[in-house]
């Protein structure tokens, strides 16, 4: 984590926490962040998968998951930048890209900050 280190600094993505906005909109609670902090993120994708599933009878036929899951994990991973850094500046940083490239990868998976969510 970082260090305060000027209680005026505030970037882009400041407020900006993922699980406080699942919290917000009453999909997650404190409870199920406890069990879930308890699987490996295999067996969560995984079961994801089967609850996907199960409400077509167990068949994601013609779906291409194995080609969309670098795509998949790219917008995890930028939610996750998102979430843990100050700003875009930084969160570009902790992934190794230069800024420019950073917000193009934002506008193409539509993950633009909800400030009042």
């Amino acid at each position: 984590m970082w260090q305060k280190k000027n209680q005026e600094y505030k970037g882009k993505s400041y407020h900006y926490s993922f699980i406080n906005k699942l919290k917000k909109r009453k999909r997650i609670t404190s409870e199920f962040e406890v069990i879930l902090s308890t699987l490996t993120l295999e067996e969560i994708i995984a079961m994801k998968l089967e609850l996907s599933s199960r409400y077509i009878n167990n068949r994601l036929y013609n779906f291409p998951i194995w080609s969309s899951l670098n795509n998949i994990i790219k917008e995890a991973v930028l939610k996750y930048a998102l979430s843990a850094c100050r700003s875009y500046s930084d969160s570009a940083s902790f992934l190794g890209i230069n800024q420019r490239e950073f917000k193009n990868l934002i506008k193409k998976y539509n993950l633009e900050l909800d400030k009042e969510e």
